[in-house]
This record gives structure tokens, sequence and C-alpha cells, in this order.
């Protein structure tokens, strides 16, 4: 693991114009850079970097960050690898922690790997059931496939290479139990699996000699993480940016012969249902996601599960459910190229997707199931944003053959929707967004606001501002505001007092008329309103700043 220390160190070496100029032409403009957004296809030019606060915004697409996340996002590299790559590009050395999961790896992996496709080789068993499937012999050298011999074999070919056993533990190659090591795949075919960046951290197994579970994955490890990980991304991921659409599938050999037809875009969840864990690679390149699992009733459910997380999450795509007894394997392998590639081009929206499933589970004839399946579904609408709630819930209606009136949607919330960028089609007001701004450039004024303001009180940027009170500099909207040059933050306490207590003149003189005004509370209420906002007033005509509570 990289140290934190020389993470910020390798930070104030690099510079943002640098890093960023040599991968996009920059133009100056005033005292930040401007480009056409390399993320996003457009002609005006909305991204902008800032060589004073070392950041970057895009005020068409809403992405921003610092030198790390460009590299990041523009060259579809992890956190360290991103780290690594800046830091031999200003030939800067990076220090390493020394806790066992920070070790630097050995070669483990691809031996063992190795190992196991020679052994593929002599088996003839092995190469049977493989071109039984249909699998080529580019394919099998494509994939890595490979053939795991008895314990003893590979627990034996680790000690010959001089390899540390606890090393093999460690990577789940090898078990260890009462006292003794054993090897985790015994008499299986073996798919390598990768990392995005292409290194080997984990292992599927598929017995061809009736071992009671059919496949097996490598354990959890500190490199291998089944919720976190796509089996073939490593060879997908151009396809993935080229296409703008990412085919997941069920299983190892889907893919295999998915990618082996022309369908370089495939993937396959690591035994495990899709999870809130895969959503950062999926956003990699913002593709168009396609679901396609078999029709029983497991991969249905998957479906459902995978489709109700990326439609909230606000992901584009669909599902594609194959006829019972049926998967994506077995059309390649029968010559249905065709079928699939318009499958593909035709999915089921998730959203519909999801409805039509969840109908599925009623009996609709029956007016208290009806009813309640109504329920279920408004709940997962409500999981949407405001204008996909609307529409859906008139498909709802149609297919439930009642009156859209009777979806109701009250309340609607959507937790998912947090926008990108400042919506411009909403009013700015410059005041806010200049004590904003003030706020990020000068957090030491932040308890001095504090004490007099509440983010409530502001009409338009009340989230933005309780955002830069937490701290959260890095969030889009506040970036945003940051890299802005038309908004100019207080530069000094005096100036800030004054905008304040311009500011809450006006707030408490709105609030004595209001309270003036109403007759739904009692007489001692209203009195004892009326006087603590004169009071306020008072203080604040007299140049004193009056605190929020008292």
């Amino acid at each position: 693991m990289i140290t934190q220390d020389s993470i910020e160190a390798l930070k104030a070496r690099i510079d943002i114009v640098d890093v960023i100029g040599s991968y996009i032409e920059l133009k100056k403009a005033g005292a930040n850079y401007k480009a056409p957004c390399p993320f996003h296809g457009e002609k005006t030019a909305s991204f902008v970097v800032s060589p004073a606060k070392q950041i970057y915004h895009c005020f068409g697409c809403g992405v921003g960050g610092d030198s790390i996340k460009f590299v990041i996002e523009h060259e579809k590299l992890t956190y360290p690898e991103a780290l690594e790559k800046l830091a031999s590009t200003y030939n800067f050395s990076l220090s390493y922690s020394d806790k066992k999961n920070s070790k630097p790896r050995s070669n483990l992996m691809e031996k063992i790997n190795e190992r196991y496709q020679y052994l593929f080789t002599k088996n003839p068993q092995a190469i049977s059931y493989i071109k039984e499937r249909g699998i080529y012999e580019s394919s099998v050298e494509k994939f890595g496939i490979g053939y795991a011999p008895d314990s003893n074999a590979t627990i034996n070919f680790i000690k010959s290479e001089l390899f540390s056993m606890s090393e093999a533990v460690e990577m789940g190659v090898i078990g260890y139990e009462g006292g003794r090591n054993f090897a985790r795949f015994i008499e299986r075919i073996t798919f390598p699996i990768h990392s995005a960046n292409g290194s080997i951290v984990g292992f599927g197994g598929r017995t061809i000699s009736g071992h009671q579970a059919k496949y097996v994955n490598s354990p959890e490890t500190p490199f291998f993480n089944k919720s976190r990980l796509l089996y073939a991304y490593h060879h997908a991921k151009q396809s993935i940016h080229k296409t703008k659409q990412i085919v997941i599938t069920e299983g190892y050999l889907d893919v295999i012969m998915l990618h082996q037809a022309g369908f370089t875009n495939a993937v396959a969840t690591l035994g495990t249902a899709l999870t809130t864990e895969h959503l950062p690679l999926l956003r990699k390149g913002e593709p168009k996601v396609i679901m396609a699992y078999d029709g029983d009733k497991a991969g249905r459910a998957a479906a459902l599960k995978a489709s109700k997380l990326l439609s909230a999450s606000g992901f584009n795509g669909g599902v594609v459910i194959f006829k019972e007894g049926l998967d994506p394997a077995d059309m390649v392998k029968n010559g249905e190229v065709e079928e699939l590639s318009t499958m593909f081009r035709t999915p089921q929206a998730f959203i519909e997707f999801v409805l039509d499933e969840i109908l599925s589970l009623y009996n609709l004839l029956d007016p208290k199931a009806k009813e309640a399946c109504m329920q279920e579904a408004i709940g997962y609408l409500k999981t949407l944003s405001p204008m996909l709630q609307d529409k859906y819930k008139t498909y709802l209606a149609q297919r439930l053959g009642i009156n859209p009136s009777f979806v109701r949607l009250a309340n609607q919330a959507n937790t998912n929707q947090n926008k990108t960028v400042i919506d411009s089609s909403r009013h700015r007001d410059m005041w806010e967004l200049s004590l904003i701004k003030t706020v990020l450039e000068h957090p030491e004024f932040t308890n001095q606001i504090l004490d007099v303001l509440d983010p409530s009180l502001l009409q338009f940027h009340s989230l933005e501002f309780a955002l830069a009170l937490k701290g959260k500099f890095d969030e889009p909207r506040l970036m945003a505001i940051s890299v802005d040059e038309k908004i100019l933050s207080l530069e000094n306490e005096e100036a800030l007092k004054a905008e304040l207590i311009a500011f809450l003149m006006k707030h408490y003189e709105r609030e004595y008329k209001k309270i003036n005004l109403q007759t739904d509370i009692s007489f001692e209420q209203k009195a004892f309103h009326i006087r603590r906002y004169r009071g306020k007033i008072s203080q604040l005509k007299k140049g004193e700043l009056v605190t929020f509570k008292s």
C-alpha cells in the first residue's frame, strides 16, 4: 500500500495543468485554462482547469477532481495504478507501507496459471470437455484456460519453484486446515480471474471428475474481492469503451463463447449477484448495461435484483432473458449469433422489466393481491427520479388495468438524483454562491458563519452550503463553484461581517412581517416573536452580528 505521506508529497510535486495538458490541448482563459471536455462529446469548451486550486471541472457533464482523478478516468486505471503512473512520469519515488497485505506481489499466480495451462494440454478429458462446449483453441489461449491436478501436485510445484507457502495461502491458491496445507483447486478446469489492469488475482474452477460443487472460486483475499470484479473485464474494457455497451452474463463459458462470436464487450459476475461494489467499475466509460441472464427461476431473480440496483443508480440499459434451458454459450454453439445480436440490441428496459416481474408475482384477479402488487411497485418507483416516476406510473396503471390516479406517488423522493452540476435552469443566487465560495477558500471563517447562519436560511443553495460546511470539497457541485470565476469570495472578516449583517437584516425583516400577519398563533406567541425579531434587527442596525439560536 502506498503511504499517505508519499501520496501527499506526489500531489505537491505535480501540476494539474502539466498533467492534463499532456492529454488534451488547454487554452488560457483568465486565471484558468479551458478545453472541450475529453469525457463527453462537445464543441464548446466547458472543461475548466484551475491551477490555483489544482482541480478540474466540466460544466457540461459534471466530472471533476484533481490530477490523480483525471488520470484514473482518462486512462481507466485504479487509484494505485494512477499514482504509480504519475510517479513514473515525474521521476518520483513512492513509499510503501510494510503491512502484510501491502507487500509487493511475486509472480506466484502467473506461474501457477502457466502450470495449469501446461497440464491442460496433457489432459484428454479436459480438452474433450472444452471442445464439446464449442470453445476454440484460440480462446483457450486468450483466456488462459488450464487444468488443476491433485492437491499434492500443486503443492509440490509451488515448493519446487521456491515460492512461499504462506504467500500461496494468502493468495488463495492453497488452503490451510487441521495443521495441513491443501490445494483449493483439485481436478478442475481452471479460469484465471484478473483485476481490471490484467493481473491474475484468483481462479475459477469447473469440475470434470464429479466433485460435489460444479464451480468454485478463489476465496476472498486482499487482492480478490468477487463483489468488485467482473470476469474478463481486462479483455473487454477496450470494446466496452468503444461500443459504449457492456454485456453481463452469469458464467465463464458464456463470456468466452460470446467473445469468440465477436461480442468482445461481454463479462460475467463471479458466482455472486451484482452488487453496489460493482457499480464504480460499470460506470467507467458510461456504457449501456445489458444483463444477459438465464430464464430459470434463479436467473430471473438475479436479473430482477440487478435491474432494481441499476435503475435506482441511474444506469441506462436493459435485460435479456434466455429461454429456459438455453444460455449465451449454447446459442453461440448453435450458430444463433444473429439472434443474439438482435437480443442485445433490443433488451427490455430495466424499469419495465422490474415492474413486469413484480406483476408476475401476484394474482391480479384478486383485488387485495392487486392492491398489494401496486404498493410494491410504487415502493420501487419511489427509488427513481420524479420524471421517471411520473412516466412509469402510467405504464404501471395500464398493466394493472386501473386509473393512473390510483398510483399515488406522494412525497416523491429520489436519494440517487444528486446532480453533478449546478442546474443552469434554476435560480443562481450570487450572494449565496459567494458565501459558499468564501467557506471553500477560507475554512477558518466557518465557525463565525455558523454562529449566525444556518444552511436552512439559504433559499437557493442550502445543499451546497451544507456540503461546504461539512468539508466535502471534492463534491462536484462545490468544484463547479470553486472554479467559476464569476463567483467572487469575500476576502476578509470585515467584508464577511458586512455581508452577513445585510443578509440577516433582510431575513429578520421578512420574518417580522410574516409573524405580524399570522393569525393561527396565540397573542402571547406573536408578541414573543415580535420582540425577538425587533431585538435582532436593532442589534444588526448597530453593526452587531446576532447568533442564529438566540
